[in-house]
């Protein structure tokens, strides 16, 4: 279940990617490239951070697979995927979920501390996101109004709260990813924000 749900975020990552680019108007090689990066964009980075390489898609070709099907899609049902925009939203927070949660277990399994852990699990789930808004020539999106990056922070320490009562795995990983999806949800649905900082 863990790795299919990780499909489906790189899936919908890559939709959201697909749609990002479209809007910027670029070309049909330039839509998967965005589409590419924002799916694995993150994963990547903290692969290579760790020490992990090749890194994780290109040891696993399911999640190009993935990321082509979520392109694809995008490209053809383009006209009509603002109706599905809801769905498409709730793919993505579950990616939100999943992949943070990638990050912590990755980061504790070579034995880092848990701040380190929480940062991974962060840039996982974020910076392909990160990495989208900047080849569009966007200011990134967690810098500007959404809580993303927070959430992940967030539910980086519950996870970790929750492992000294010493959990069952499954149950610890259901937990931590239900925190963080509920959250994004209510965030989105109150439009929580953080302020932005001003001069003077």
């Amino acid at each position: 279940m863990f790795y299919l749900l990780d499909i489906i975020g790189t899936m919908a990552f890559a939709m959201s990617g697909a749609l990002t680019a479209m809007n910027k108007k670029m070309d049909p090689f330039g839509v998967l490239i965005i589409a590419f990066v924002t799916s694995v964009g993150g994963g990547t980075l903290r692969d290579v951070m760790i020490g992990r390489t090749p890194v994780g898609w290109m040891r696993d070709l399911n999640y190009v697979y993935a990321i082509l099907i979520g392109f694809t899609i995008a490209l053809i049902f383009r006209k009509k995927l603002d109706r599905f925009r809801t769905s498409l939203f709730l793919f993505d927070t579950i990616g939100l979920g999943v992949f943070t949660l990638i990050g912590l277990q990755k980061g504790i399994n070579i034995h880092l501390n848990p701040v380190i852990c929480i940062a991974l699990g962060t840039m996982t789930a974020c910076f392909g996101g990160v990495i989208r808004d900047i080849l569009c020539n966007d200011i990134p999106v967690i810098f500007r109004k959404e809580i993303y990056a927070t959430i992940c922070i967030a539910g980086g320490i519950v996870f970790f709260g929750l492992k000294e009562l010493h959990l069952d795995n499954d149950l610890l990983y259901l937990i931590t990813s239900l925190v963080i999806i509920v959250i994004r949800l209510m965030a989105v649905k109150f439009r929580w924000t953080l302020k932005p900082v001003e001069k003077g």
